[in-house]
């Protein structure tokens, strides 16, 4: 499973990243499968570096806030309004029941049809798993301000290079300050691509949100996640002030996330 970091600025877009949006790739049945788990404002036109958008498998979204969710709606008009057709099924969109309506409201449409005739909706159920080719992903509620919000759990069967079958786990935590569905995610995950929007003293006062480099060390110390890839730093933080909190809670491999760059998983 490779993991591309479209984009990881938190909040909203910086001068170096998009909002939230991380391709994952898997081989599976004689081609490459792709899904995105979110697909935050500014991230559309970055994903074009990396892919064709007619090879988006689906769309999975954590959340309804703007900076995970919002690119949506370009993606609605690529496939809508393409002069020389689309030519291909609707796209899935998995995410929150409100997700449908959410975007056609923020283009401006009647919730029906809206964007059904270019993507196919379905809605999370709490820990109830959905397959796309390769990638199996569960949902897992955790803590943020907001109707619904979830951290992604995406398992893929892959060969282990001695002739066996071994399951690769990536991790996603969206937003969410810590909670047991976050740990819960995130057990054994091989790698743990977790947010890190706050940082420890400056943001004490605000809970239930995000979390700090080291409250997100402490989730992965205690689901004993094998790597930790911090990732949804706002542009006002520092990254080596996150990378020193997390190394204060957890001692396995450790990196803030780069905009542009992949992951073997």
């Amino acid at each position: 499973m490779k993991l591309t970091i479209v984009g990881c600025s938190g909040s909203f877009p910086g001068p170096q990243s998009p909002a939230s949006c991380y391709l994952l790739s898997a081989e599976w049945e004689g081609r490459t499968w792709r899904i995105l788990l979110d697909l935050g404002n500014g991230s559309l036109g970055a994903l074009q570096r990396y892919m064709d958008l007619r090879e988006i498998d689906a769309v999975l979204l954590s959340h309804l806030h703007p900076d995970h969710c919002m690119d949506l709606c370009g993606l609605h008009v690529a496939v809508h309004w393409d002069p020389s057709g689309w030519g291909m099924p609707r796209i899935p969109v998995w995410g929150p029941a409100a997700t449908a309506d959410r975007m056609a409201s923020a283009y401006g449409l009647d919730p029906d049809p809206g964007m059904h005739e270019d993507f196919d909706f379905r809605h999370w159920q709490e820990r109830s798993p959905i397959s796309v080719g390769p990638f199996t992903v569960t949902p897992y509620r955790v803590l943020h301000p907001i109707e619904e919000a979830y951290a992604l759990r995406v398992e893929v069967q892959e060969p282990d290079g001695h002739g066996a079958v071994a399951t690769r786990v990536l991790t996603y935590s969206g937003d969410t300050d810590t909670c047991d569905g976050l740990v819960d995610a995130a057990r054994d995950a091989d790698m743990f691509l977790c947010e890190a929007a706050f940082h420890e003293g400056r943001d004490d006062a605000v809970s239930g949100v995000h979390l700090t480099g080291k409250r997100a060390g402490t989730v992965a110390r205690e689901a004993s996640a094998r790597r930790l890839l911090l990732t949804h730093l706002p542009v006002w933080n520092d990254a080596n002030v996150a990378i020193t909190e997390a190394r204060e809670s957890y001692d396995g491999s450790l990196a803030v996330a780069v905009a542009g760059v992949s992951y073997t998983v």
